[in-house]
Formats: C-alpha cells, structure tokens, sequence
C-alpha cells in the first residue's frame, strides 16, 4: 500500500511538473490542432515515456473463473455404520492417516447376534429341507410316497436355500469390519487409504445401520489430500475453447501468493440451466496438503488463442465516457514530441495483459504505455 501511494504521488508530481513546464518553459503555439499535446525534448526525456507499436498479437490464450476444490472421488471413502448400536470405543483420531483394515471404531449391536442367529438358523432349516426333499424324492422313486408330498418337499427347499443365501449375503455386507459373536460387538475398518479428515462420533452414542431402514450417519471420512480436484464453473460462451489436457493454473484466498497448477481432466456434457455454466474438472497435485476440501478457487485455463490487433492494458484510459489511446506522431515543424488522443474502441471480453483495439488504431501506430495519463493532464 505504500508503495502504491508513493507511485501515485510520484506520478502526480511528475505532471505537476511537466505541464508546469509545458506553460512556463515553452508555451504551445496557438494552432495546435485539437487533441494534440506537443512536448519539447527535455519535457519528453524527463516524463520516462515508453511508446510501443501496435501490431498483431496473441490474445485470448486464458480463462479466468471460479470454482471450488473437491476430493477426488476415487480416492475418498464415507464410512457409514452397518448395524445398529451404542458406541464403544474410537480407535482413529482427526488427522490419523489410517490403512485399508484398520480399525475406525467398535460398536455394541444387537444386529451381530441377530445376523448370526439368522445365518445359523437358515443353515440349519436348509439342512433340514435338503433331507425331506431327498427322502420324498426316494419315496416317489419307489412308488412309495405322493407326488403332492414330494413337490411340497421340493418347494420348502428352494424357500430354505432362498433364505439362507439372503442371510449370507446379509452377514456378508458385515464382513467389512469384524464381528465377535460372543460380545455382539461390530468393529468399523477403514475401506481406503488416506487420512481421517472428518469423524461424526462420540463414544456412547447411538448410531443407525445403513441396513436398518432408518437415516444413517456419516460416521468419518477418509481421503487423499495428495491429489485434489478443482472443480471449475465454465460459461456457456467458453466452453467451445475449453478441453481435457490443458493446463490450469488455481489460487485461492488462503495463499495468494501461491499459484497451483493440474490439467483439465474432463468437461461436462451439460449445462446448469440456472447459471448457464458447465463443469470442468482438473485435477491438481497437492504434495504440501495446502489444498482443502471446499476451499473457494479462483481458476486460470489455458486456451488456444487468437490474433489480433492489440496494446498492453496500460495504453488504455477512460476518460469520460471515451476509451482513448495517445499515439506518438513524431517530431512537430519545430522539433517537438507530437501525440494525439485518439478514441479506440476495445474488446472487453478478452481478459490479460493485452488489450484488443477493434477500432481506432492501424497496425505499426506507436502507441503510449507509460505517461499516457501524464499527456492526458495537459489537454
């Protein structure tokens, strides 16, 4: 900030000085023609301009939007209780970077007795029916037994074994942790890699199974902060410029000074019909872990470019409701510096440190960069 007062200040003194100069030293000759400011040599040198020719450049060759920074969905894992229970213990902290198995947290559930009982049951019944169903079967074969019966034996099994795969398969979804039969306790294990960014949990606290048919909780979350993804909000009139594998450079509020750098990885196949905007996702290194979840981005992408007539933005003033550029002429009749003010017509839509003229200026024009603002004062 106080280099930027004292820039300011300089340059208020520098045009004090130089349109004092202008009046005292050497008055303008009556006849200049309209928007011209004629400068002798000496005001020229001191005034450190720097003039610049217009000509064909590259433009357009960046996208500036927003976004937000997200988990790369193949690399996080919402962990939510199978069974129903009381908390018992917590074995992973915030911050622990735990390995696929290991253990998150041990619940106390009726549902591990009553899965087991279940399984044991459904074993024993298809045991059963798989005997009845083969002496009838026997019986049938010896002209001894009815066929009624035989089909009634055949239909118990088939219930038998249905229910015994559905008990099966329900003890299967619990493997994912480990049960102890005796105690009916449930120990929940990591599914992934990663660290434990986020736990919803206490110890004693009640928690609904996914399977019970209620509302279950996210008990943690597990990701890899490694590699991020940068969700960017692309607009309708840029998307036709913006394709996987082009790089993109992300700051966000809580670095400024650090910029991030990924790929375009994929770009949606829909618009947002509210925003009129599409999703880009790019995915973006993050060894230092200075990435969070959520964060709010700010996102360059680079694009292909087009040529055009242009000057640096610092050429352009507004003054009034006109857009203008001074333009050097050369030396007046009388030796001086000459420079028109000379009204252009910008593009606005393009964004960086090139300004595109659509009007108002020819290639080769020497255009001022640094002092047009002093020349400005002196009209």
């Amino acid at each position: 900030m106080y280099r930027r007062r004292h820039a300011l200040l300089y340059v208020s003194m520098l045009t004090f000085a130089i349109v004092g100069c202008s009046r005292s030293e050497a008055s303008p000759a009556p006849n200049l023609p309209a928007g011209e400011a004629w400068l002798t040599q000496k005001q020229f040198t001191e005034g450190m301009f720097t003039i610049v020719p217009a000509g064909e450049e590259e433009i357009g060759t960046q996208i500036s939007t927003s976004g937000r920074v997200a988990f790369d969905d193949l690399h996080v894992s919402h962990v939510f209780s199978p069974v129903t229970g009381r908390v018992l213990s917590i074995q992973a902290k915030l911050g622990d970077m735990a390995k696929k198995g290991d253990a998150l947290a041990t619940i106390d559930s009726p549902d591990v007795g009553v899965a087991s009982a279940e399984l044991d049951k459904a074993h024993a019944d298809l045991v059963a029916a798989e005997h009845e169903f083969r002496r009838q079967k026997d019986l049938h074969e010896a002209g001894a037994g009815a066929e009624k019966d035989l089909e009634a034996a055949q239909d118990n099994f088939l219930k038998a074994k249905a229910e015994s795969e559905r008990a099966q398969q329900k003890a299967r979804l619990l493997r994912s942790g480990s049960i102890d039969r005796v105690s009916q306790s449930y120990v929940l294990r990591a599914l992934i890699d990663g660290e434990v960014v986020a736990r919803n949990i206490n110890p004693g606290m009640e928690v609904q199974g996914q399977y019970s048919g209620g509302t279950s909780l996210e008990l943690f979350t597990i990701g890899e902060l490694d590699r991020l993804w940068v969700v960017a909000d692309v607009f309708e009139m840029d998307l036709g410029r913006v394709r996987s594998g082009q790089k993109v450079i992300v700051h966000v509020i809580s670095y400024p000074d650090r910029a991030f750098e990924g790929t375009v990885d994929w770009v949606s196949g829909t618009l947002d019909p509210a925003t009129r905007t599409a999703k880009a996702r790019c995915t973006i290194p993050n060894p230092d872990r200075l990435l969070k979840p959520e964060m709010y981005a700010s996102i360059s992408i680079a694009v292909e470019g087009r040529k055009a007539l242009a000057v640096p933005k610092p050429a352009i003033l507004r003054l009034g409701d006109q857009t203008v550029v001074f333009v050097h002429l050369g030396k007046s009749p009388d030796g001086r510096e000459r420079f028109e003010r000379r009204p252009v017509r910008v593009s606005e839509e393009e964004g960086g440190e090139l300004v595109p003229i659509a009007r108002g200026l020819e290639k080769g024009d020497r255009v001022v960069v640094d002092g047009a603002l002093v020349l400005s004062e002196m009209l």
